[in-house]
């Protein structure tokens, strides 16, 4: 690693606060899947061992342990089920999102030429996931949990009060007007085993409908019914 792309990576691991002893493990963390099989290395392309899904898996796991442990301690007096919906904000694709383009590890992506990371928060979600992955396999969890609750930090602090089950919520509006409940419809699933993405359709007689995804039929419920309830009740 050499230039400016070394410079880049150093800054990178400033903020994450660890320097990698194996520094393949950011530059995979940091490959999009779409550039696997455009680059060849030896003469032979890039396999899929290469992209980063393998370590956003792991990471999805180490930010989950950790912010869960992170909530449990900062609202000792709160039940379960408002801990859940509090842990769901924060492991989201947005939360992710703005954690990669406020850590600077947005610029550093590899997609497909014409593609561009800093657009799409999925993209962004999945690498930071990688990159937290990265981190304990090369660290442990010590540097990793450090790096989630800095970055977390301020997104924890926002949220005085837990977020709202949105479901809960379109189900109770439509209620309130007689109208029958809510139709949640499953459109599409896909995605790889371990970081599946459902897509879902909630409806309300008479009132249109919203579509929301996420990584479990659950969470996209959950999203469909925030946006639908944004159109309903704009303000």
């Amino acid at each position: 690693m050499t230039g400016q792309l070394a410079q880049d990576r150093h800054a990178l691991e400033t903020v994450l606060g660890h320097r990698f002893a194996d520094e393949s493990l950011l530059a995979r963390a940091l490959t999009h899947r779409s550039l696997v099989g455009m680059r060849k290395v030896g003469g032979a392309a890039e396999t899929d061992s290469f992209a980063n899904e393998r370590l956003e898996f792991l990471g999805d796991r180490v930010l989950g342990l950790v912010i869960a442990e992170l909530l449990f301690q900062k609202f000792s007096t709160e039940a379960e089920g408002l801990l859940a919906l509090r842990l769901a904000a924060l492991v989201s694709a947005p939360s992710l999102a703005r954690v990669a383009r406020a850590s600077g590890m947005a610029s550093e992506i590899r997609m497909a030429p014409g593609q561009v990371a800093e657009d799409v928060d999925a993209v962004l979600a999945d690498a930071c996931e990688a990159v937290i992955g990265a981190v304990y396999l090369d660290g442990g969890l010590v540097p990793a949990a450090a790096f989630i609750r800095a970055q977390w930090a301020a997104l924890v602090d926002e949220a005085v009060a837990p977020p709202k089950d949105s479901k809960s919520t379109l189900q109770e509006w439509a209620q309130g007007r007689g109208l029958p409940l809510p139709l949640y419809k499953v459109d599409s699933q896909d995605g790889p085993a371990h970081a599946p993405n459902f897509v879902v359709t909630v409806t309300v007689e008479g009132h249109g409908g919203a579509v929301g995804n996420g990584k479990s039929k659950r969470i996209a419920e959950q999203a469909a019914a925030l946006a639908l309830l944004k159109i309903l009740s704009p303000s």
